[in-house]
Parts: C-alpha cells; structure tokens; sequence
C-alpha cells in the first residue's frame, strides 16, 4: 500500500463519518475496521500490515481533522500497555474479542501486578490463580491500580503453580473487573487525591480462554508491559520543547521577575538543558519502539524522567518561596488524570515524589539497565532456584 493509498483510505473514513458529528465511539469502530487503528497489525485486527512508522502520517490527518482519540483519555493503560502486550502473546480469537472494544474506550483496562507484599519485586506476587475446569478461581489482594475504579477490565499477574521458582510460576490473565467478588477501595496519597486504589479479589473466576499466554509464561508476558509502560512514562511523547515541569518553571522566571534569583540562574539552565536531552532521547527511543516491541531502554528514560521530575519541582519549591509552599487542596478526592502542568508548584512537588515508584520504583530499574543494558553481573539471589512455596515472605 502507497502513502497515497493510506491517505486516501483515511479520507474516506474521514467522509463517511464526519468527526464534527459522529458518535466518537463509532468513529472509532469505524476506524479500528478500516484499519487506521494500529496499521502495523494485521488486517482485521485493527491494521493493515504496514510499518509502525505509518501510524504517525494516519495520525495526523485524523488529528487535522478533528478525530476522536483511540482508547479516550482514561484508557491509556489499556492503550500503552494491554494493547500491544495482547497484539504480541494473544490468540487471533482474544484479538478479535479484546482490541476492538479497547481501542473504542467500550473496555476501560486498569493493571492488576503490584501487590501490599510484593511491590518492587512483581515476581513475588501471592495472588493465586487455581484452575477449576475451563475456569482459574483467583484470591488476593493488588495495590496502586490506576483506573481501578472505572475499568471494565483488568491485566492481571496471579501464581498458579507455587511448587516452581517465583519467576517460573506465575500466568498472566484478561480479568472482567465489573464481575462479583472485585471489591475496589480508593487509597488516599500524599496530594489528597485518590488517584489509586486496591482490590481485593474473592473467588473471582477467569476462563481460560482468558490466559494470554501458556500457563506459567506470565513473568516473559509482563515484561512486555512493563517496557511499554516505562517507554511511556518517560519518553514523555507528545511533549513539546520546554512542556511539562520546566515549562511552568521558565514561565514564571520570564513572566514574575520578582522571582529571579541571580544565584539560581546557572541552575535553571542546566534543568532546561537536561530536560530537552531527555525530550530528545525520549524521542529516538519511541522511534527505535516503532520497529517493534520496546526493550529495557526504556527503564533508563524512566529513571532519568523520574530524577529530574524531582529535581525540576523542588526549584520550583525554591523559586516560588514561601508561596511556592501553598496547596489548596487538601480534601479527599477521586481523580483519574493527573494535571501536573495546571496545578500548583506545592502540588507538582508533592505529586512528583511518585514518579520514582510509579510504573517500577527507581532502585529496581538500575538492576535492570546494570544488567540487561551494560551486561554488569546480576546482583545474588538466593532465592532464583528456591521453590516459591519454601521462600520466607
């Protein structure tokens, strides 16, 4: 297909179902049958067999245009991390089941991995999965779920064999979130906001028509959500030169000259410089990304947006003084899209101490670019060989 052919493919869309006035759920129905969704799967998945690269010129036609976004902004879990992880290990039949619904926002997804005792080391999640059947009976308890609270779905990591290593145990599945036995509670943040949650899940059941991936193969699964995750989070993509945090701290030096502070100077400049290289690296890596499934370059952006995210809003602390300090509010919260930019400084320094967590805290992803990027040795484990069930948790 020519980029000719492309256009005018989008074009018809474009003709037949007019942004303006089109219900934006079939728009995007209309779109993920033509193809348009992600060109680079196969025909009838949403694609059309063509480069990622191509995604990019669709796009921005659709964009110019006025077209809704694929997934709506509270899907971007199920956007930027089931989507291309159910593209890479599902059957044709989960495609045809799962992508379609996600990318119109009919299934809002949220991730079901970290756990109270498991938090940084994902492998040793205690969540188990038994199989009954055609069925698996999953019991307890996830934490930090985003989205929890609208998901309609959920990717979830369970154990389903305690008898094997921690790493060689565990399976990946497809969760309904709107079935009995999911029981969502809001957790409260530093921010006052309920931005997260945890569930606890009671005899929930599965099919295993629902297993993406071969039992015990869910640890190989979830990495390849978590790439796309720290890919997400710290190539930062859509942002522009001088967007996000240095944005709000460049405008206010220029537009509140009260604030300056010669002695400052020479470190705001050295954080806006560190923050176009980063735009820029986040920029090569999503490109790298498009010739396939990302790597584990991506914990390195995620670890440097996680540094300077903290270092940009304490300045902004120090730049502001004693205003920089007020937050006004306090109060108990639901909130599904974090607004760094429109906020507060005293707001963007408190929620920024999450980006070093969030997503893989920053300690377990220098083990990954030790190891997996500079080949350094593997730090000792004692547990690798240990059967999970014989481990002291």
């Amino acid at each position: 297909m020519t980029a000719d052919d492309l256009e005018a493919r989008v074009k018809a869309l474009l003709d037949a179902y007019d942004p303006g006035t089109s219900d934006p759920r079939e728009f995007l129905g209309a779109q993920y049958d033509a193809g348009l969704a992600w060109v680079h799967l196969p025909e009838g998945f949403g694609g059309l067999g063509l480069p990622r690269s191509a995604q990019e010129r669709v796009n921005a036609q659709l964009a110019a245009a006025g077209a809704p976004v694929g997934g709506t902004v509270k899907n971007f879990i199920g956007m930027g991390m089931a989507a291309p992880t159910i593209a890479a290990f599902g059957t044709d039949e989960q495609k045809r089941k799962f992508l379609r619904p996600l990318f119109t926002g009919e299934h809002v997804y949220c991730q079901l991995f970290s756990e109270p005792g498991a938090g940084s080391d994902l492998a040793g999640v205690a969540t188990r999965a038994v199989r009954d059947g055609d069925e698996w009976i999953v019991n307890g308890q996830k934490v930090w779920t985003s989205m929890a609270q609208h998901a309609q779905m959920a990717i979830l990591v369970a154990r389903t064999d305690p008898t094997v290593p921690k790493h060689a145990g565990l399976t990946y599945f497809l969760c309904d979130m709107t079935q009995p036995g999911v029981d969502v509670r809001p957790l409260r943040q530093i921010t006052g906001e309920a931005e997260f949650n945890e569930v606890f899940l009671t005899d929930v059941r599965v099919p295993d028509a629902n297993r993406l991936g071969p039992e015990g193969g869910g640890w190989r699964v979830a990495t390849t959500t978590l790439n796309n995750e720290r890919v997400a989070i710290g190539s930062q993509a859509g942002t522009p030169r001088e967007g996000g945090h240095i944005g709000k701290v460049a405008e206010a030096w220029r537009e509140e000259p009260h604030l300056r502070n010669p002695a400052m100077h020479d470190e705001l400049m050295r954080l806006w410089v560190e923050a176009e290289v980063l735009r820029l690296a986040g920029e090569r890596l999503r490109q790298q990304a498009s010739a396939g499934q990302p790597g584990p370059e991506g914990a390195g952006m995620k670890v440097a947006f996680a540094r300077l995210a903290q270092a940009v809003s304490g300045f902004d602390i120090e730049l502001h003084a004693e205003s920089g300090l007020r937050y006004d509010d306090w109060t108990m919260r639901r909130t599904e899209v974090v607004d760094l930019v429109g906020r507060e400084p005293g707001y963007r320094y408190l929620r920024a101490r999450g980006n070093s967590i969030e997503g893989g805290t920053s300690e377990i992803l220098r083990n990954t670019i030790s190891e997996r990027i500079l080949g350094l040795p593997g730090e000792h484990r004692v547990d690798k060989d240990v059967a999970w069930k014989d481990l002291n948790r």
